[in-house]
């Protein structure tokens, strides 16, 4: 084994909390909500940043124009542009992973590592995915952040890529109080629901489980006392309409801090979560979601 694949190894030892940190207006949310699930789990802390590869040179190619005496010094410019562009990039990542570091220590995090790859954060996040707990990003990213509404261009690619819980925040941190299961019994569904049982993170936390659809009296039941057997309050709940307006709506009315939900079903579920539903969800609660496969 080489020396870089022992670096990683010791690196990536133990499952973690992952925070995905790109120096947008949400890495500080992405990195307190990260920060209070590692201390409520007991869990080590990576903060990882990634460097996409472009593909666009520096600048334009002007060795025909210019003639071909010139073109090997031309050529030497530009690699030496790029190195040191991607050198500044790297630079300018860690330094926002040991801002981000600092944060997380002051916030009681006791073990916090960061991590920079090359590639897209979907690719390094697959990369690290066995050594992953729970992993959690901002809404929206760098390029994005002016946006007021509407997801990241990578968080669609991330979800779909992932098969751990995946935390989407889009404000401040405050500690949540109160959860919301949007409960339909599928698998995913009931791996969320598990989750609040067994979790320290939603320990004495009360649970409203929302159906959204009709004959639901069973499946919220059998929801209610799988978390009441584990000394958590539930509230169980039957909604009609839209499931994206009337879940947003609940949880506004009942001032509920996080959302959980399966990030993939056998109904309408899915469709609604992989085209506009988190989006519309996020954009009309401004409060985190927990999506689980």
């Amino acid at each position: 084994m080489n020396d870089k694949n022992k670096t990683k190894e010791a690196l990536f030892t133990g499952r973690s909390i992952v925070a995905c940190i790109d120096g947008s207006s949400s890495s500080e949310q992405v990195c307190d909500y990260a920060s209070w699930i590692a201390t409520a789990v007991d869990r080590p802390l990576k903060l990882i940043h990634t460097i996409e590869h472009n593909h666009n040179p520096a600048v334009s190619d002007y060795s025909g124009a210019i003639g071909l005496g010139s073109q090997q010094e031309l050529l030497q410019e530009l690699t030496d542009v790029e190195q040191s562009r991607s050198s500044l990039l790297i630079k300018k990542g860690q330094l926002m992973l040991n801002a981000a570091k600092d944060r997380a220590s002051q916030a009681g995090v006791s073990k916090v590592e960061t991590y920079q790859h090359h590639g897209t954060l979907a690719e390094s996040l697959v990369e690290i995915e066995d050594e992953m707990r729970v992993m959690v990003i901002g809404i929206r990213g760098k390029e994005h952040e002016d946006q007021e509404k509407g997801i990241g261009h990578q968080l669609e690619s991330v979800i779909r890529s992932m098969h751990k819980p995946i935390l989407v925040v889009n404000k401040d941190f405050s500690q949540p109080k109160t959860t919301m299961l949007a409960y339909d019994g599928s698998a995913s569904c009931k791996k969320a629901l598990q989750m609040i049982a067994s979790s320290k993170l939603f320990s004495g936390l009360p649970c409203h489980v929302v159906h959204v659809g009709s004959n639901a009296e069973a499946l919220l039941d059998e929801a209610t006392m799988v978390l009441e057997q584990a000394g958590i309050k539930a509230t169980s709940v039957q909604l009609e309409g839209k499931v994206d307006e009337v879940l947003a709506r609940y949880q506004a009315e009942n001032d509920i801090e996080l959302t959980l939900m399966g990030a993939f079903s056998h109904n309408r579920f899915r469709d609604l979560l992989l085209g506009s539903f988190t989006a519309k969800m996020l954009a009309a609660t401004n409060r985190p979601l927990l999506l689980l496969r």
